[in-house]
């Protein structure tokens, strides 16, 4: 009987999670989670269509996930939208500081 060596740490590795930026409908979401897990991006659109239309849950998942979820590191090619640049300082302002000076 032969053992084989466990894989060590390093060898599961998986890429951060980010919005993506080059696999991108919407806010890069599905891409990035795409990237992240290996699975197909059409496969994460089509979760969140299946689950907004048996319940309404895939928006608000979706919307928060694009909050949530930093923006991947940009690229000479890449693009930002309007919307891209509302959730950034939507982003910013909920993971800013928001303790009051004490007087005093």
């Amino acid at each position: 009987m032969t053992s084989t060596p466990l894989p060590g740490p390093d060898s599961t590795a998986r890429p951060p999670l980010f919005r993506s930026r080059t696999e991108m409908m919407l806010g890069g979401v599905s891409g990035g989670l795409a990237e992240h897990t290996g699975v197909d991006a059409l496969l994460w659109r089509v979760g969140f269509a299946v689950l907004t239309l048996t319940g309404g849950l895939g928006i608000p998942i979706y919307l928060a996930l694009w909050v949530l979820m930093p923006p991947a590191p940009a690229g000479p090619a890449d693009r930002t939208n309007l919307l891209d640049q509302w959730v950034e300082r939507l982003r910013g302002r909920l993971s800013s500081d928001r303790t009051a000076p004490t007087a005093g």
